[in-house]
């Protein structure tokens, strides 16, 4: 008897099949390999640290910025706008006009009244 018999045919066929199953299971998939991200070590921490330190100081410095260049000078050059140079009327008063009893009220028209006559007998 020559040749294999059908038992062994089948045993290498199916050996045969499962050795080009595993051929085919060593091919890596584009997503392969996956590393398992690690711990950051000291180097690693102290520079995410420096990184946040930074994204600090550059906030810091653009707060700053805005306050001493923008916000401050804004506001004298509207505080001057407002009172020194705006021709507006009663926008500025230096000096309150005085009123006497008889005088007219310019904001509202109004007369001031005369003053209460004194009593006479009121007083020593």
């Amino acid at each position: 008897m020559t040749g294999y018999s059908a038992d062994e045919k089948l045993r290498f066929e199916q050996l045969t099949k499962l050795r080009r199953q595993w051929l085919k299971d060593q091919e890596l998939s584009p997503r392969e390999p996956t590393v398992a991200p690690k711990t950051p070590g000291r180097i690693d921490l102290s520079y995410l640290l420096f990184m946040r330190m930074n994204q600090t100081f550059k906030a810091y410095n653009a707060s700053v910025f805005a306050v001493t260049r923008i916000l401050i000078p804004a506001w004298i050059v509207h505080y001057y706008v407002k009172y020194h140079v705006s021709k507006m009327p009663y926008g500025i008063v230096a000096l309150k006009p005085r009123l006497f009893p008889g005088d007219t009220i310019l904001e509202t028209g109004e007369v001031v009244p005369d003053l209460p006559e004194a009593d006479s007998h009121g007083h020593h």
